[in-house]
């Protein structure tokens, strides 16, 4: 199969698709690896690193999108990239279409397969190609948001783990799945006061489970969140429906009962955000105020600390990839239930149960593509 990577071109975007040791393992199977030129740089892989993998450099992305038979992306396809799509041909990265419609849009006017990093599953329900960066950037949640609470950022002048005689930062996190846990590792290691609220108590078992008395888990209800949310100096929303729309735990009149000053890390945003405020911001320009709560909503954030972002997503990736080529994207598809539910996309028509659902398009199932 004739692979491709570009160079990635969201603002502040230095993730990439591939690293050379899976470019190494395709190109040892026989198939032909193209790189941009200049795709790694970002992380410190350099186009010779590429080369010696097996790699093909390609300088621009035009012959990169006009000559692949699949695409492997991190972050989705810009209007400037969509155009370069074409029946026939296997866009494989993230998506994120439920919130999106304009990119839903372009991608069924394509012709083309595509296959969504954030739907995969795995046997026992989980999404393997997300949990990655669901952990970086529950881990970066609180980075930023301690940064944000900082005056000079505009926030309360809080150290999120106080000193002695003064109290910590009071965090809330939304949601204690991948990104939840590990945001709450953090805060914890920071020395903040953590609560986090799910709606699955198995969930806050576990949290108990790792972290005792150093965690407090509150079954979520509307009324707990505003309970909560009064207090709370740092907001961490994570919650997630894979496929759909975040839904809005934060309305706008929640929002306003939260202390000025406060900061909002809305780590949903990929799929609408959690917070009826929450817009998508970048690493350029992050963060805005409402009602004088600062919300940080970057769309891709794992993309600021892009080479740990970059290898921990290629180990989850690589043997997906490595079907996709080895058996074809139909074969591969039909061979394995939950690949199959990362297909979004396909000929002109929606695969996705829940993206159907989000953006009013027919569902026609994967399986009859696949006919």
């Amino acid at each position: 199969m004739r692979i491709g990577v570009p160079a990635e071109i969201k603002d502040h975007e230095d993730r990439v698709g591939l690293v050379p040791a899976s470019v190494r393992e395709l190109t040892h199977r026989g198939h032909e690896v193209s790189v941009e030129a200049g795709a790694g740089h970002g992380i410190g892989i350099s186009d010779a690193d590429y080369e010696a993998a097996g790699a093909k450099i390609v300088t621009g992305p035009d012959d990169i999108w006009a000559k692949s038979e699949m695409v492997i992306k991190v972050k989705e396809p810009l209007s400037v990239e969509r155009k370069k799509l074409r029946p026939g041909q296997v866009l494989f990265t993230y998506l994120h279409l439920a919130p999106d419609p304009e990119q839903t849009k372009d991608l069924l006017a394509s012709g083309a397969t595509c296959i969504a990093y954030e739907t995969v599953t795995s046997p026992t329900g989980a999404l393997p190609l997300l949990t990655p960066m669901s952990e970086v950037a529950g881990r970066m949640a609180v980075q930023v948001g301690a940064h944000n609470l900082e005056n000079a950022n505009g926030g309360r002048g809080m150290l999120l783990g106080g000193v002695p005689g003064v109290p910590p930062a009071e965090v809330l996190i939304l949601g204690g799945g991948v990104s939840g846990a590990n945001a709450a590792l953090i805060a914890i290691g920071m020395g903040a006061d953590v609560t986090v609220m799910d709606r699955n108590i198995d969930v806050l078992r576990r949290l108990v489970a790792q972290h005792g008395t150093r965690i407090k888990t509150v079954f979520s209800t509307q009324h707990a969140i505003a309970t909560h949310i009064a207090t709370a100096d740092l907001v961490i929303g994570t919650v997630l429906i894979p496929g759909a729309a975040a839904p809005k735990l934060v309305t706008r009149a929640l929002l306003q009962t939260m202390k000025k000053g406060a900061v909002i890390v809305d780590v949903a945003i990929d799929q609408g955000g959690c917070t009826e405020t929450s817009r998508a911001t970048t690493h350029s320009d992050p963060t805005y105020v409402v009602d004088g709560v600062i919300h940080y909503c970057v769309a891709n954030m794992p993309g600021g600390v892009a080479r740990t972002s970059t290898f921990a997503l290629n180990n989850a990736t690589l043997p997906f990839a490595l079907a996709l080529a080895d058996k074809g994207w139909k074969q591969a598809l039909k061979d394995d239930r939950h690949l199959r539910d990362g297909l979004n996309v396909h000929a002109g028509k929606v695969t996705h149960p829940a993206v159907a659902a989000a953006l009013g398009y027919t569902y026609e199932p994967a399986e009859n593509a696949l006919a």
